[in-house]
């Protein structure tokens, strides 16, 4: 295993062998990564990410093969040398190409043949030493072999099989698939005119080679093939593939050679050609699906570590017309003080009393900024609310929806709200994810976030298990106050998960707040090893020891304190006060397993406990004279907000229904290889109008200028 993970990351080999060993003792990445720094030699969340990763596929491939060598065994067939090559083996596929000759199949053409006794006669053709090969094949004729060309057929269906299972055949033309293949689609007659097929237009006759398919390209393409609407075709030089399994076969020219050549065609089309495309066609989706789970990952970080507004009195609106708007009231901790409906647009424009319910709201509550959902009727409230002359300064913000929806019917919020009805609980979680966009965002499903590349094509689980470790990562990086965190939000914390989670609200619940981070191992079920994975990330406010408000571990406190005696100070006098931390000589302090990267660590949140790594959110205004599509021109210059990000580009709201495109060309006047290196999800940006389609409902832009 060290070996396989050491060839495919390059990392050192050292750190593996450790990194393995805190795996098996169910240490989770996060903190590895931050508290097991000597024992991993300094790995981040990725190096240890992609241990964990080929850590799993060598014991998918281990598991694979113990399966593959004790069906042999039972089978009587295993030999010596087979054994040898199927346990040194390092990929599955090559691990497939040794078991394909000796795997059960169903009725096929070569099996009948051998039933009827051709074998031999396949193997004197392989020969090549046989000059009259239908003398030979008269030998064979029997109730049913008729004639000799069905001998001779039946012999080649034998040769064609073998040809199918010799290893280095299939490694040649997956080679050559590998380098020369082309995806070649054709639209289907029939669907060509159908309106759900013109956004596959492009694809409708299209050729291009398959290793240089963008991943966003492949999956829409795979896409209009499984609703339809094209037919989807690997491609190759065929000649230059049959004249490569020649020259490794043919060594005559005789009457044999011209049967293991018709034997060749037939192998290539009936059993490797359709095996191989759909192999490599498998495994260019596999890598696209990875490329659409990684943007999707990053657009989740990028949100779930979105600038939160903090601990504030928020009134959150959930605009609408018909319905009205939902309106909120939140107290500092989130908690619902009261909920209203108002209407002020079409069809009652009852903006009048909807302007003073909102003043009589925000004077009772003394509430501190505005929230307003970005979806129907979000201008149009956004600016009836900024006409408003309030008392106070009032922050005004445009909040994201995705995923309100779901949040608000989710168990999650019936057990809170259960008196409430959906559009107030989604009016709830919009002023509460400003407040706070990580805890209110991990109470949804990520997939239904919606700032994903095709997420619902690509591999659910792998998606899935990439959204986790990414939410993981995120919560854990932030960290959680014990004291306020929902079930949710506990449960993505290192070492806590769902039962948990559960336990600590419940303790919670009855007990009151958690004093310190002693309290904690009070909790039904959690033991050592889930107190020593979670407690530094759990915070305890106005804890009476200072450090349980930090990322500092407990394991750790000892150390601090003993820092804090030898300048003759209590721990108290060390928090933020860089000058006394700064005389700390931290070689005084290493030990066999605590060494400067630790105590680097260490220091920096003394310097600044429990700092948020996320900066805090800005208020944001859109050109109020851009409403609608028409109101759009070449050239003109706008502020937008990012909202989505892919791999050809990204997408920016500029206030109306419709998102506009940056396309990765126009990002930069320099190469873009990344998007992500240039723009971040929920980014503040000036953009420049390049082109609008109304009739397509397609904007064009370049980036002019970010909020950095």
């Amino acid at each position: 295993m060290i070996n396989y993970i050491l060839s495919n990351t390059k990392l050192p080999k050292k750190g593996i062998e450790n990194t393995i060993e805190l795996l098996n003792q169910d240490c989770t990445i996060p903190f590895i990564s931050r508290y097991r720094k000597e024992k991993t030699g300094n790995l981040d969340e990725v190096q240890i990410g992609d241990i964990v990763k080929f850590k799993t596929l060598f014991e998918t491939l281990e598991k694979r093969k113990l399966s593959i060598l004790k069906t042999l065994e039972d089978d009587a067939i295993l030999t010596d040398d087979l054994r040898h090559k199927i346990n040194n083996t390092l990929d599955i596929t090559s691990l497939e190409d040794l078991y394909l000759p000796y795997k059960k199949k169903r009725k096929t053409k070569a099996e009948t043949a051998r039933k009827n006794g051709l074998e031999p006669l396949a193997k004197i053709i392989m020969t090549q030493n046989a000059n009259d090969i239908d003398a030979v094949a008269y030998k064979y004729i029997n109730y049913a072999v008729e004639t000799e060309d069905k001998a001779l057929e039946g012999a080649r269906h034998i040769i064609a099989e073998w040809i199918n299972e010799r290893s280095d055949i299939r490694t040649a033309i997956r080679q050559q698939l590998e380098r020369f293949a082309l995806i070649t689609t054709k639209v289907i007659s029939s669907k060509k005119d159908d309106e759900k097929a013109q956004k596959f237009k492009n694809y409708f006759e299209w050729n291009e080679a398959l290793n240089r398919c963008p991943s966003h390209r492949l999956l829409a393409i795979l896409r209009a093939e499984h609703e339809g609407f094209i037919r989807v075709k690997i491609d190759l030089d065929h000649d230059h593939a049959l004249s490569k399994i020649e020259r490794k076969l043919i060594k005559s020219n005789n009457q044999c050679a011209t049967q293991i050549e018709i034997a060749i065609a037939d192998a290539y089309k009936r059993l490797l050609l359709p095996s191989l495309s759909n192999e490599i066609l498998q495994r260019a989706k596999e890598k696209a699906d990875d490329a659409a789970i990684d943007v999707f990952s990053k657009n989740l970080k990028q949100l779930l570590l979105g600038s939160p507004l903090g601990e504030k009195r928020i009134l959150a609106i959930d605009p609408g017309f018909r319905t009205g708007c939902k309106v909120v009231c939140l107290d500092k901790k989130g908690d619902l003080k009261q909920n209203e409906t108002i209407y002020p647009h079409a069809p009652q424009n009852n903006s009048a009393t909807a302007i003073n319910t909102i003043k009589t709201l925000v004077n009772n509550y003394n509430i501190e900024a505005i929230a307003i959902g970005n979806g129907t009727a979000s201008r149009e409230t956004e600016q009836l609310v900024k006409a408003i002359d309030f008392k106070t300064d009032i922050e005004i913000f445009v909040v994201s929806e995705a995923g309100a929806s779901i949040y608000s019917a989710s168990k999650i919020a019936r057990d809170e709200f259960p008196d409430k009805d959906v559009t107030v609980r989604g009016a709830v979680s919009i002023g509460r994810r400003l407040a706070d966009p990580l805890a209110e965002l991990v109470k949804i499903d990520a997939k239904s976030i919606g700032v994903g590349q095709y997420q619902h094509d690509v591999d659910q689980n792998k998606l899935k298990l990439s959204l986790d470790t990414t939410v993981e990562s995120c919560v854990n990086a932030v960290g959680v106050n014990i004291n306020t965190a929902s079930k949710s939000l506990l449960s993505y914390v290192s070492g806590i998960g769902q039962k948990l989670a559960e336990n600590i609200i419940n303790y919670r619940s009855e007990n009151g707040a958690f004093k310190s981070r002693t309290d904690i191992k009070n909790v039904p079920r959690l033991g050592h090893k889930a107190f020593e994975q979670s407690a530094a990330f759990l915070r305890v406010k106005d804890a009476k020891n200072p450090l349980d408000n930090s990322a500092v571990h407990p394991e750790s406190y000892s150390i601090v304190k003993q820092m804090a005696k030898d300048l003759n100070k209590n721990i108290k006098d060390l928090i933020g006060n860089t000058q006394l931390l700064s005389q700390i000589n931290l070689q005084h302090y290493c030990t066999d397993t605590i060494g400067l990267p630790t105590l680097n660590d260490i220091i920096k949140e003394l310097e600044k406990p429990g700092l948020d790594i996320r900066s805090k959110a800005k208020a944001f205004a859109f050109d109020p004279n851009i409403k609608s599509i028409d109101d759009l021109r070449e050239g003109q210059i706008l502020p937008g907000i990012v909202n989505n990000i892919t791999a050809f580009g990204c997408f920016v709201d500029v206030g109306i229904k419709e998102s506009g495109l940056i396309h990765i060309s126009n990002l930069s006047n320099t190469f873009v290889k990344d998007v992500n290196d240039f723009i971040n999800l929920h980014q503040q940006v000036m953009v420049q109008v390049l082109e609008v389609d109304t009739n397509r409902k397609r904007i064009q832009l370049k980036l002019t200028k970010t909020d950095n």
